[in-house]
């Protein structure tokens, strides 16, 4: 079944907003270190949420919420903001960017996906725009930098096809709650040791976390997951390709960072893979969320 249009552009949303992660933590957030913007990025954000949805994980799902908070959020968004401090912008995009072609190989392996060669093609297509869109003579190649966006999109990878193989009897709402409040309890420790004490909130720091947290967190991701659960995993993460594109833009945008010939050629690229990347998946159908055996005698 070809993914409906509707579909494709509400899961589109979260990587778009995505993409100003980096002009944000940059810009609004740059004396707080990146475990203590990850942690106060998740935690509020999912008892929020919490307080509105009132229901708690039971059973085997209190194990699943807590290794999907840590995929989706505490261990990824914790590397996402080490690359954010210690590389420019598009290069953490494009590190980062490998997401969508370790996605298709996890999700052939747990999930029983067939890989299809017009994925893997869209897959390295998109990864060849965001360089060509992001990667200049001026980029500097931190190996810390580096690493920790490798890890974080790892981590995603992990958390995105974990999350199409469970999917529980609840509300999306509900869904992201548990997770961003699970992510962020887990990066509590972790931020009182690297900063035990949080820097004094300015008005652009409140802003700033207003943004990541209740936008650029509980929206984007009430809206990913929807998307997960859908979609195919490859046409889901593919659409990751719209954040570096938007990092880039923004940086166009508000920064005053020049738009080249090639980096054009790049969003033309990025664009066209993520054509691509869906095409194959016609005939695919979304994921019941009553459909997974494990999760059928869990509803709280």
């Amino acid at each position: 079944m070809k993914p409906r249009a509707s579909d494709l552009l509400l899961t589109a949303i979260a990587p778009a907003i995505w993409g100003s992660t980096y002009i944000v933590t940059t810009e609004f957030l740059p004396d707080y270190s990146p475990m203590t913007v990850a942690m106060l990025r998740a935690l509020p954000a999912g008892l929020l949420l919490l307080l509105i949805v009132r229901q708690f994980p039971a059973g085997i799902w209190w194990l699943r919420i807590f290794i999907l908070g840590a995929l989706n959020f505490s261990i990824f968004w914790s590397m996402l903001f080490v690359s954010a401090y210690r590389l420019p912008g598009g290069v953490a995009a494009t590190v980062g960017a490998v997401q969508p072609l370790i996605v298709i190989f996890l999700a052939a392996a747990m999930l029983g996906n067939r890989i299809r060669p017009a994925s893997v093609l869209a897959a390295m297509i998109g990864l060849g725009g965001v360089a060509l869109l992001v990667l200049t003579p001026q980029a500097a190649l931190d190996p810390v930098g580096i690493a920790a966006g490798l890890a974080g999109a790892v981590s995603m990878a992990f958390g995105t096809v974990l999350t199409r193989k469970w999917q529980p009897t609840v509300s999306l709402l509900t869904f992201t709650a548990w997770q961003l409040t699970a992510g962020g309890l887990l990066l509590m420790p972790m931020a009182l040791l690297v900063e035990p004490t949080v820097p004094v909130p300015t008005i652009p720091n409140l802003l700033g976390l207003f943004w990541l947290g209740l936008i650029g967190a509980a929206l984007t991701y009430i809206l990913w997951f929807r998307g997960i659960a859908r979609l195919d995993s490859a046409v889901v993460s593919s659409l990751g390709f719209l954040s570096p594109v938007t990092a880039v833009l923004l940086g166009w945008s508000f920064l005053g960072q020049t738009l080249t010939a090639l980096q054009i050629v790049g969003v033309v690229l990025v664009i066209g893979s993520i054509w691509l990347g869906q095409r194959p998946n016609r005939n695919s159908k979304p994921l019941s969320r009553e459909g997974d055996p494990a999760s059928a005698g869990s509803k709280t």
